[in-house]
């Protein structure tokens, strides 16, 4: 059954480091590919880190894999993934005349892909 989130996307160091070695290395594919999830919401979810995750609003739609949020990162009903492509298909395309979409608080569906 799917559940609502609230998706935060952001930079990371991990990601900022990876993109000096470009956009097309695993690292920093995985690390813009990736979503992190609070423990607490992983373990109610029956997750556990590698397991792939559907997310979708008006929007877009999306398969990523998971993985635990480091501990008191993240609380429950959030849910982080960095910048980047992946990111990019879940934003809408109104930018209140900033030039930039809405990139934060954006609120999404999440149901484990079998």
């Amino acid at each position: 059954m799917p559940e609502q989130f609230i998706l935060i996307p952001g930079r990371t160091s991990r990601q900022g480091t990876s993109l000096n070695e470009g956009k097309s290395t695993a690292e920093y594919q995985n690390e813009i590919g990736t979503l992190q999830v609070c423990v607490e919401d992983m373990q109610r979810l029956g997750l556990t880190e590698g397991d792939r995750v559907r997310l979708w609003n008006d929007v877009g739609d999306v398969t990523v894999p998971c993985k635990p949020a480091p501990r008191d990162e993240l609380p429950a009903g959030l849910l982080f993934i960095s910048y980047g492509d992946i990111s990019s298909r879940l934003m809408g395309g109104e930018t209140h005349c900033s030039g930039m979409p809405d990139s934060k608080g954006i609120d999404v569906y999440l149901e484990k892909v079998s």
